[in-house]
């Protein structure tokens, strides 16, 4: 299918889910408590943008939530895939750690926040930390199963041919895990991304999660579903930048 016929697709398919929503939520198919429409989540964006929530402009929480979120990703990825790259070339470390990044990867990081307020308070830290681990764990699986991946025959090869160590990471090992680093580093993103709210549930005053979930206690379903769309359509331009950023960095993926 040509790239221009998918993004008809897609932009059509949006545009009649949200045609749907808007006749379901007006005709009261259901009950507006429960699906505002679309106009009068429009109308609570003006509100927003003029008065803030609780105090605090409707920008900020946007810029609050990406703040944390965005510094904890860059420190997951830089630490994360080193260590993945590395777990992947040593069975031996990967002994080591497997079991602790195997049992902590599945462990819903809502049961850490008592830990983290133990451990860190109820500031910023605690938030981060909680961000941080969720994209952290999934970015070192990734990184080792990407080279996992590899053909050990391409390593032999090289390994014949007088490469050093050095040389056979840099021409054969990092050139095609590449891709996979990509696509592991996006699906960590998202995880991160969702992992938001819960870290936003630590005495926050700010963010869009600690927004959704404040509105909620007070039956605001029109700033709820703002709130969600809003956390939604900033994950989808953050995995639409990586996507870009990936044909740049590696324009030979999925061309073998």
């Amino acid at each position: 299918m040509r790239l221009s016929h998918h993004i008809a697709i897609s932009i059509l398919s949006v545009a009649v889910f949200f045609i749907v929503w808007q006749v379901a939520a007006t005709q009261q198919w259901v009950d507006p408590l429960l699906l505002p429409s679309l106009t009068d989540i429009g109308l609570t964006t003006e509100e927003l943008l003029a008065d803030g929530y609780r105090q605090v402009p409707l920008w900020e929480h946007i810029a609050v939530s990406l703040a944390r979120a965005l510094s904890a990703f860059a420190v997951a990825i830089a630490i994360g895939i080193p260590l993945g790259l590395l777990m992947g070339l040593s069975d031996g470390l990967a002994a080591v750690l497997n079991p602790f990044v195997q049992f902590l990867r599945p462990l819903p990081k809502i049961a850490l926040i008592p830990l983290a307020v133990v451990w860190l308070g109820i500031g910023e830290a605690s938030k981060f930390f909680l961000i941080f681990i969720a994209t952290f764990l999934s970015v070192v699986v990734g990184a080792a199963a990407a080279v996992d991946r590899i053909g050990r025959s391409r390593i032999r090869v090289a390994q014949t041919l007088g490469a050093s160590r050095k040389q056979i990471f840099l021409r054969v090992v990092l050139p095609d895990a590449l891709p996979d680093l990509f696509t592991t580093v996006r699906l960590s993103i998202g995880i991160g991304w969702t992992s938001l709210i819960a870290a936003e549930m630590v005495a926050a005053s700010s963010g869009l999660g600690w927004m959704v979930i404040n509105a909620s206690a007070y039956l605001r379903t029109d700033i709820v579903m703002l709130g969600i769309l809003l956390l939604g359509g900033i994950g989808y331009v953050l995995d639409l930048l990586l996507l870009g950023l990936q044909r740049l960095i590696v324009p030979w993926a999925g061309k073998e």
